[in-house]
């Protein structure tokens, strides 16, 4: 990195102090070749994107990262920090996390509050990559975070002074916060207790444990409760603002290190994951950090493409590796979602299940990059039916918070089966999946599960009930009767494919059946999907842009989510010629041949949260991921290329540079997927439908135990906006005219190569090149 120098003068009570602060350029190329350098953190971070832009590791328990008021964290055009705060989601709607925020301060401590006490920062001060995040405050402080998987270590170095202080908050968090404890242990040592809850509306809470030790001895402390400060304290306990602080004499040696870690176990997990990150200089930690993501991201070379489209790209790949999260503790011990303590054996425990989004893009892409751990989050999953009695649909830490619809865990883990990862499992997650697919939760349990399906399964369809109150917190699928048709029926045909190859013949003909049902709320009066009441009557605005019963979307949006049988979905609204015109008038398809940029701005849906009352694509949100690819069953796949390529123009390098909420990943991976020119066209199958790549060549270092052959190359000479469209295919060398290939296809050659043009060819439009039903 290339930097300057520029002085502030700090004043804190009498203390006057001079801060000398990097100012980081805004982008440098690598200047040793490394990939984290391509990555910029700050994407994201405004305009509702929700990323963060603080230090973690791949998939790492900790993301401590700083908190400027915005309800999820971080927000680029906000100027002050009210702390560093050790957990956080990237992408998500909705607050949760922000615990234990710490922030360094000079003086005497007079507040409490942390929107009172909030340091002043300019982004010129400020520098992120990944494990990485450095600051400097106006107050003259300089703040440094890094992370390991357990623990958050920051490094703070004071103007010269006595009253150098480190604030720990455990009474604020970005969620709800039920209660919390902070204790001073030693003149290094403070541990807290800290219970939440919050996360939409949810309402159940969960509780982290930490333990932070610093480098050197505090010359003083004291706690605060509600507005009150009592000094030399060495306890606090209660709801509501509640905390701690640690003071130094900065006069000589300027610089304060400490680590904290995090369990969700106990008092003793926290102390463990401590103990596994002492003896490491922050030097050290940060230096092993970098490694690890360098490690991650060097498994997907690119060649080609210019400096936007490889941030755009890797920043894509980083945010793709930040979750689910490690849940385990460093002796393998986790909390369970029956609340009591576990032990992983033989595995690592995960938690953050934002499946109604991840189970379309990103559980794929880590199928293929990660399959250790997928295989581990799979197992994980399987652990919360077996422990907690059901599996979830929106999990954070320990709790479900039924957040969203639908039923997404089907697909997240019929994926890991086709993938390949569950080998010795099968049954075992088959039975749960079973279990979940026809069954209802019990009342007395936080689970939802599929809320409609008693009704599902009497009538074919799970009914849009207005209104209804809610029987748990969180969302209900009584609200979206019409979209949850949808995602059960697609849920249905993943699990029927899953029961068949396992031998459970009468199992998979009754899924097969019930993977049919998106037909009965196909109304053939408007030619769209539409919900339906608890009469059978259609419910709602007749137009599909005004529909009612759609979670997230409209039935312009939803009518292409029919992956295991899209072909049928064309033959209702009136064949392929009626369908592909609807396609064009959805993606503004003549605008987008003239201008792909700015139709892709002006033209699309492009509010973080306009989810309703539109009748065009909306690539901010998760019902229309698939929808660009709806063009290779209609045997137009030229046009495919064409609205994904105007869509991947959303994704730029700056703060403002994501379609929406990113959703733990979720549009990420859409990116990195969709740049590659291979996507998850039917979300719990291994099919890959093919667009043209962005790069010339793109190289995957797989695991040999999945992946025989150990990589897959991805080749489209010249690709360009100019050059984009497929010729030809080839798959191990030789000619393949299909529009998708299956996970078998790529292990075994290893290499899929793209010829492409300046114009349409006839390549993917033969009567067989369409993706298959799944029936």
């Amino acid at each position: 990195m290339r930097w300057t120098r520029c002085l502030r003068l700090a004043v804190a009570g009498t203390v006057a102090a001079a801060a000398l602060f990097p100012l980081p350029a805004a982008h440098a190329e690598p200047t040793d070749g490394s990939l984290t350098d391509l990555v910029n953190p700050f994407i994201g971070t405004q305009r509702e994107g929700n990323t963060f832009p603080g230090a973690t590791v791949p998939f790492g328990m900790v993301q401590f990262s700083p908190d400027t008021g915005h309800r999820t964290g971080y927000d680029y055009g906000q100027h002050t920090i009210r702390g560093f705060s050790l957990v956080h989601l990237s992408g998500v709607g909705c607050p949760i996390g922000g615990d234990l925020p710490v922030l360094p301060t000079t003086g005497d401590v007079t507040e409490t509050d942390y929107t009172k006490y909030a340091a002043g920062f300019s982004h010129a001060h400020e520098q992120a990559s990944p494990g990485f995040y450095r600051v400097g405050l106006d107050s003259g402080i300089e703040a440094q975070l890094t992370a390991t998987e357990r623990a958050g270590v920051q490094r703070y170095t004071f103007p010269a002074t006595d009253k150098a202080n480190v604030l720990l908050n455990t009474g604020q968090s970005l969620h709800r916060n039920v209660s919390s404890t902070v204790e001073i242990l030693d003149d290094h040592t403070v541990r807290t207790k800290i219970t939440g809850s919050g996360f939409c509306r949810s309402t159940r809470p969960y509780t982290v444990y930490t333990l932070t030790r610093f480098d050197r001895p505090f010359t003083a402390h004291g706690t605060w409760y509600q507005d009150s400060i009592t000094r030399g304290a060495t306890r606090s306990s209660g709801p509501g603002p509640n905390g701690a602080y640690v003071t130094f004499d900065t006069t000589s040696d300027r610089t304060v290190e400490a680590t904290t870690a995090l369990s969700y176990v106990d008092a003793r997990g926290a102390e463990v994951n401590l103990a596994a990150t002492q003896g490491r200089s922050f030097d050290q930690v940060r230096q092993a950090a970098r490694r690890a993501w360098e490690d991650r991201l060097g498994d997907v070379r690119v060649q080609g493409g210019g400096d936007t489209l490889r941030t755009t790209f890797y920043s894509s790949l980083y945010r793709s590796f930040l979750a689910p999260n490690i849940g385990s503790d460093a002796d393998g011990r986790y909390r369970g979602w029956d609340q009591k303590t576990h032990r992983a054996r033989g595995f690592t425990y995960y938690q953050n299940w934002s499946l109604w989004d991840t189970y379309r893009t990103q559980a794929q892409l880590l199928s293929l990059l990660a399959p250790h751990e997928s295989r581990d989050m799979a197992l994980s999953l399987l652990k919360v039916d077996e422990e907690g009695g059901w599996l979830p649909k929106w999990g954070y830490g320990p709790v479900e918070t039924n957040i969203m619809s639908g039923d997404p865990v089907t697909p997240f883990l019929t994926n890991a089966y086709q993938q390949g990862l569950l080998t010795g499992y099968e049954e075992r997650v088959y039975r749960a999946l079973r279990k979940n697919a026809d069954g209802v939760p019990p009342a007395d349990t936080m689970y939802t599960g599929r809320e409609s399906n008693r009704e599902y399964l009497a009538h074919g369809f799970a009914p849009y009930v207005k209104g209804r109150p809610y029987a748990k917190p969180g969302d209900s699928d009584y609200h979206h009767g019409g979209s949850v048709t949808l995602e059960y029926a697609l849920s249905d045909a993943m699990l029927a494919q899953m029961a068949r190859k396992l031998g459970h013949t009468a199992d998979a003909a009754r899924y097969a059946a019930r993977s049919r049902n998106y037909r009965n709320v196909f109304d053939r009066s408007t030619g769209f999907v539409r919900a339906r009441d608890t009469s059978g009557a259609f419910a709602g605005p007749a137009d599909p842009a005004r529909s009612e019963g759609f979670h997230e979307g409209t039935a312009w949006q939803y009518q292409w989510l029919v992956p295991q049988d899209l072909r049928d979905m064309i033959g209702l609204i009136g064949g392929e010629k009626a369908a592909d015109a609807r396609l064009d008038a959805f993606f503004a398809y003549d605008r987008l041949l003239k201008d792909p940029a700015r139709t892709a701005r002006e033209v699309w849906v492009n509010g973080p949260y306009a989810y309703y009352n539109a009748d065009k694509y909306n690539p901010q949100n998760e019902p229309d991921l698939i929808a660009p690819y709806a063009y290779l069953w209609t045997g137009k796949p030229w046009k495919t290329t064409d609205v994904v390529h105007a869509a991947l123009t959303l994704f730029t390098d700056g703060p403002t540079g994501m379609t929406g909420n990113d959703d733990v990943g979720t549009m990420s991976a859409w990116n990195v997927l969709s740049s590659i020119g291979i996507f998850p066209i039917q979300p719990g199958y291994p099919s890959w439908g093919l667009t043209t790549p962005v790069f010339d060549r793109v190289d995957l270092a797989l695991d040999r135990a999945y992946y025989p052959r150990g990589k897959l190359t991805v080749t489209a000479p010249g690709a360009s906006d100019g050059n984009r469209y497929i010729q030809g295919v080839r798959v191990g060398g030789a000619a393949y005219d299909r529009t998708y290939v299956t996970t078998d296809a790529l292990r075994r050659p290893g290499v899929l190569e793209f010829t492409v043009g300046a114009r349409p060819s006839g390549w993917g439009t033969g009567p067989d090149a369409a993706p298959p039903a799944l029936k």
